[in-house]
């Protein structure tokens, strides 16, 4: 039999690193995350593309705002809360989106891409709340936390939106590509060959419909701010 002197610090040190592989990794602002791509940066938002290959895990990493995430790609993956279980895998496609409203605390998680195809998710992170949301809406609404609404639009191939007004600042984001045609009332109108992931940062007052000039479906997310 060993003395005890000997089994005590083997007991100690089993311990002690029972303990460091429970603990999860120190979790780093989202905008440090490397898979999170920084894309826009201004006083009202963070635009960033998040790419993980199949098999991949992001770092543990701080949401401290408001977000809304679109997916522009088929993926299967699960999240992972600091020193608990992975959580069951979701199955995404294109053009699904999510929100979160923060509460009192940050929220903290790493993503694993199950597989097999890429996940790639356009994630606005939204800087201010107002202090007096608008209460008027552009369109029906998909989603919408303090912060923001959002409206998805899917079209047919020749498909047109209803004439729709943003009075605040919105963030136009292809889920999809297609050829898309924005048409103003005086019948002014452009069209753009978009790809999954465009987006375009819109200031001003805009009243128009949206248009698939294409011969595939399309989709186009709008997050206004409130």
């Amino acid at each position: 039999m060993k003395p005890w002197f000997n089994i005590v610090p083997t007991i100690v040190l089993l311990t002690l690193f029972a303990a460091q592989e429970s603990s999860a990794p120190a979790p780093v602002p989202v905008d440090k995350e490397p898979h999170h791509h920084l894309l826009l940066k201004n006083d009202q938002l963070l635009v960033m593309r998040v790419t993980l290959q199949p098999g991949e895990r992001s770092l543990y990493h701080v949401h401290s705002v408001d977000d809304v995430a679109v997916w522009l790609g088929h993926s299967s993956a699960a999240q992972q809360l600091p020193n608990e279980p992975e959580g069951a895998p979701a199955e995404q496609k294109p053009g699904n989106i999510s929100l979160r409203t923060l509460h009192e605390t940050p929220f903290t998680h790493r993503v694993h891409n199950l597989g097999p195809g890429l996940f790639d998710v356009l994630d606005v992170e939204l800087l201010q709340r107002p202090e007096h949301p608008s209460t008027g809406a552009a369109g029906p609404v998909a989603g919408e936390n303090p912060s923001a609404r959002v409206y998805k639009w899917t079209l047919a191939p020749g498909g047109v939106t209803p004439m729709h007004t943003h009075q605040r600042p919105y963030l136009i984001v292809a889920a999809t590509g297609f050829q898309l045609k924005m048409t103003a009332p005086d019948g002014q109108s452009v069209t753009h060959e978009i790809q999954p992931g465009d987006f375009h940062w819109v200031t001003t007052k805009v009243t128009h419909t949206l248009a698939n000039a294409g011969t595939g479906e399309g989709q186009i997310i709008e997050i206004e701010l409130k």
